[in-house]
């Protein structure tokens, strides 16, 4: 058994590193892709060094474009490179170029492909993700379910039939990571006073940094609350404010460079509360035991919002409640595990086995 995982960017890396892990306890020959689509050292390179992630086989180097140029400048390579490999399953993560670019690829040559994270749905069509998430999800052979909502998700498009319900790697490195954390390690980078609290805080998505009006508003609030203000920096966000003629470091917000994994889990653990307009970041400050506040729309996790410890900001006119509502008191802890408890990449790796 062979399996070919292509992944290209941050939130990929971390499943990645379970899902290694796990093929390699079960026997089972394991190549990896990168496209190069997130190719920053510390959106990158960090993340396959902290988390003992095997190197690369490929490195296709595409690095950045537009939507088409990025995902056309991946088809050849992963084309030329599956054909080489042969593997068994080609596994697909996420909802990003890479995913995409890797199942479309693998099924116009007939290689049976799995997709990990499958039936999330945020109903949004002006997200790239969605189409990336939706097409993955037609297109591949096995759908990986992270929950009992993507597998209902999946039912209602009648891919019932490819489904199966395996949990969300991402909580398997999460809770591993936590639980070696030490206890009296500082979570806060240096030069931050967290002594009464501190929030942490990410801002990347295209619908917030490409839109001025939004964006200052957003950085408006993380810099009126009335605790510090931690931002990893994602470039995205750096390059929009500097357009934009926005300041990032001012009043309560301090601006550090993006974390390396263990130290985000850190900084999610000690944190108050957690301000994001990510994805992943709902889900893992829920599994990690942080409230959140989202800055969207919607959600894929809807389960984070239905047990209390997320809470949308949809408009910019709400964004002036921000600190309130970020500060808002605790919701009554949970024994709930949507997601898993942890060895859902060790049912990943099960379900491969059994062949296509």
């Amino acid at each position: 058994m062979h399996v070919t995982s292509v992944v290209g960017a941050r939130p990929q890396f971390i499943k990645l590193a379970a899902v290694a892990a796990a093929l390699d306890r079960a026997g089972i020959t394991h190549s990896i892709i990168h496209t190069g689509q997130h190719y920053d050292t510390n959106m990158s390179d960090v993340f396959f060094d902290e988390l003992a992630i095997p190197v690369a086989d490929v490195n296709l180097d595409v690095g950045s474009g537009s939507h088409a140029v990025q995902t056309g400048a991946m088809l050849p390579g992963l084309e030329d490179h599956f054909q080489r490999l042969s593997p068994d399953w080609v596994l697909t993560y996420g909802d990003t170029n890479s995913t995409i670019a890797a199942a479309l690829a693998a099924v116009k040559i007939h290689l049976p492909t799995a997709h990990l994270e499958a039936g999330l749905r945020s109903f949004n069509r002006r997200m790239p993700e969605e189409h990336n998430r939706v097409l993955t999800d037609h297109a591949s052979d096995l759908l990986l379910a992270p929950s009992d909502v993507a597998v209902e998700n999946l039912g209602h498009e009648g891919l019932a039939e490819r489904t199966v319900h395996v949990g969300d790697v991402m909580v398997d490195i999460a809770l591993l990571v936590q639980r070696a954390l030490d206890p009296d390690a500082p979570a806060l980078p240096d030069g931050v006073d967290g002594v009464d609290g501190y929030v942490l805080a990410t801002i990347h998505r295209a619908e917030t940094t490409d839109e001025p009006e939004r964006l200052a508003a957003t950085l408006a609030a993380l810099q009126a609350m009335p605790v510090p203000v931690v931002l990893p920096a994602h470039p995205r966000l750096r390059a929009r404010a500097a357009e934009h003629g926005l300041a990032l470091e001012r009043d309560s917000l301090h601006v550090v460079d993006p974390l390396p994994y263990r130290a985000m889990v850190a900084a999610v653990t000690g944190a108050r509360a957690v301000v994001t307009d990510s994805g992943g970041l709902q889900k893992e400050a829920f599994v990690l035991g942080t409230p959140c506040t989202t800055v969207r729309t919607e959600t894929e996790w809807t389960e984070t919002v239905d047990l209390g410890w997320n809470v949308l900001v949809r408009t910019t006119a709400e964004l002036v409640d921000l600190p309130a509502i970020v500060l808002r008191r605790p919701p009554p802890p949970t024994d709930d595990a949507p997601y898993g408890r942890g060895d859902a990449a060790d049912r990943v790796a099960e379900v491969l086995a059994s062949g296509p």
